[in-house]
């Protein structure tokens, strides 16, 4: 049987198609809050990250009664590096909708969310959005969403899917074109009547899947999940179903279901709801909550493997400790163990003989959160640079393929065109709209690393890109990476205008006049492809000769300061940045420079 008082809803699509705006229209038009209670946009991007990068990072539930139905609302992101987020919520839904934006069509990771729908069961809405906009194509659009259900093999119950227009900035939907409405109650209307209750058992014992894990610092680990059958009730006694067939007893403590924009205790919950399980300590994402006299275990949450590794590590540059409070070896393995109960696209393991870690996860932005929320928590680190993961399939090394879709100006083609060829990208798919193009190429995971900042530059800033992992196929030959060399500091102190005017006739600096240096930290960019040992500290000879041309005013260009993704994607091998709370530092591995040019020597023995 189903239950009709409940709906469980997913919105889904590509990052940057309006899916959180849609969230503020149905809070704002629900008529439970006041003026004051939903300040700003993007309401329920919450988290600081979130709300400095304009991106959705967590899936986040809430709960909205509308017409005597409460419908439960999960809010994905839409980067492809949290894809996971998206694959283990899904499973709480029934129904999902399907965000297109009227200009751009479907993008890669329409297709991936819309796929991974498809596979849970999920009842599609395919919602038009922004429909306003100047270059709005929503007939073309809505045609190509068909062509890609039919792609993704959906039958032709899924092929016939209900669509509608809207706007989450205008904060309308409307069935029909040119028609514009005042709310959005139609698209809520259309959630009610399409999409199905939760299907239940409520004769069989308990049974919840463990989807998100929340913490409280007042009551610990909080289990969230949709209940598939039974009943729960605080001091519930239950049997958790782990991993490796292995089953703990735990009691419930508290039971909580989503109202409004928050949790609100209850004395019990059924089957259909979406609730948070408070007093299971050792309870991981993927566990089942079973009844204790009937233990059963649903499958365990699958989701796409990792394409990207790096190793962190402590930091041990002559700054270290300056700043942080967190600085061992044992801080940070306790913080990745940590992370890895919430973040199930995340993998770390320690390096064998080595205090140092090899994180892996769906892509540098999926990493540079990681390392930026542990910056801002108070760690210091050093980070190397990424490194993709290879397949052995037997014996054929494959490496991973990513997606990409660039979209230009037209007379911008040509240097989009020519950097994807030198990083030995394809191009699948061309297509033009009102003075763009779109270009999709496959390309692999390792010609995307520092291909973003490349192309930004070559483009004058004009290019956006978007990439998805696509599949693995048998390595290409090799691809080139950095061009160019970097300055490398001879000695510590702080740096002088003297001493960087010289540099910057042949170099782009990183540091400004008085800033901290140490010997074997990176202050610039070589104009060559050789690195070169510099004197940042170098100053002015104090003595009383004049001589003409000595007394010029010295006048420094502003230093390069690089973001974390930057940074990330500028280093080589030899090469590591430095994390603190308050910098971002590039450095070598090797810090001494005749240390370095030993080991340069023995590796080239090596290899003759």
């Amino acid at each position: 049987m189903r239950r009709q008082d409940v709906r469980n809803v997913a919105i889904i699509a590509h990052v940057d198609h309006g899916k959180t705006t849609l969230v503020d229209c149905m809070l704002r038009q629900s008529g439970r809050y006041r003026d004051t209670q939903l300040v700003g946009e993007q309401i329920l991007d919450s988290n600081d990250l979130e709300r400095e990068r304009g991106i959705t990072i967590l899936a986040k539930n809430i709960a909205i009664p509308y017409r005597g139905i409460k419908i439960n609302i999960i809010d994905t992101p839409g980067h492809a590096d949290f894809g996971g987020e998206v694959e283990r919520v899904l499973r709480m839904a029934d129904g999902a909708l399907v965000l297109v934006d009227a200009a751009e069509g479907p993008m890669p990771q329409t297709r991936f969310v819309l796929s991974k729908a498809l596979e849970c069961g999920l009842q599609p809405i395919v919602v038009i959005n922004k429909v306003d906009r100047p270059d709005a194509r929503p007939h073309e659009v809505l045609d190509e969403v068909f062509e890609l259900f039919l792609q993704l093999g959906a039958d032709d119950r899924l092929a016939d899917f209900p669509h509608i227009y809207a706007s989450s900035k205008l904060g309308f939907a409307t069935h029909e074109l040119g028609k514009q409405g005042d709310s959005v109650a139609p698209l809520m209307d259309m959630i009610l009547e399409k999409i199905p209750g939760p299907e239940i058992d409520a004769e069989a014992p308990l049974q919840m899947l463990i989807t998100t894990l929340d913490w409280s610092d007042y009551v610990g680990r909080i289990a969230i999940g949709r209940l598939y059958s039974g009943a729960v009730r605080p001091g519930m006694d239950v049997a958790l179903m782990q991993k490796n067939d292995k089953i703990s007893p735990s009691r419930i403590v508290s039971v909580q279901v989503f109202e409004d924009l928050g949790r609100i205790e209850v004395q019990s919950a059924e089957a259909g709801d979406i609730v948070a399980l408070v007093g299971l300590e050792n309870i991981e994402i993927g566990d089942t909550v079973s009844d204790r006299d009937f233990p059963r275990a649903m499958p365990r949450l699958v989701v796409d493997e990792p394409t990207l590794k790096m190793t962190f590590g402590v930091n041990t540059s002559p700054l270290a400790g300056q700043e942080g409070k967190y600085l061992t070896s044992r801080h940070l393995r306790e913080r990745l163990m940590k992370e890895l109960q919430k973040n199930v696209a995340l993998r770390a393991e320690p390096i064998p003989g080595t205090e140092q870690f090899s994180v892996a996860g769906r892509g540098i932005l999926h990493l540079s959160v990681l390392i930026e929320t542990m910056r801002r928590e108070g760690f210091e680190l050093s980070v190397g640079k990424p490194h993709v993961i290879l397949h052995d399939n037997n014996g054929v090394i494959e490496e991973p393929f990513e997606s990409l879709v660039v979209e230009v100006p037209e007379h911008q083609t040509g240097p989009v065109m020519e950097m994807a060829g030198q990083r030995r990208g394809q191009l699948v798919d061309m297509q033009t709209h009102n003075d763009y193009s779109y270009m999709v190429f496959s390309i692999p995971a390792r010609g995307l690393i520092g291909f973003r900042t490349r192309l930004l530059n070559a483009t004058q800033g004009t290019a956006i890109i978007h990439h998805r992992f696509e599949c693995y196929k048998p390595m290409e030959g090799d691809i080139e990476t950095r061009l160019t060399g970097v300055l490398v500091s001879l000695c510590g102190g702080r740096a002088v205008a003297y001493g960087l005017d010289t540099l910057q006739e042949r170099a782009e600096l990183h540091v400004g006049h008085n800033d901290v240096v140490y010997e074997g930290m990176i202050v610039g960019e070589n104009s060559r492809t050789d690195d070169m040992n510099v004197n940042p500290t170098k100053e002015k000879k104090l003595s009383n000769m004049r001589a003409s041309g000595h007394d010029r005013n010295v006048l420094l260009r502003p230093a390069r300061r690089m973001s974390l993704e930057e940074a990330l994607e500028f280093i080589e091998d030899d090469e590591l940045v430095e994390v603190t709370p308050t910098q971002i530092r590039l450095r070598k591995i090797l810090l001494n420079e005749h240390v370095r040019k030993r080991a340069s020597r023995k590796a080239a023995a090596v290899g003759v």
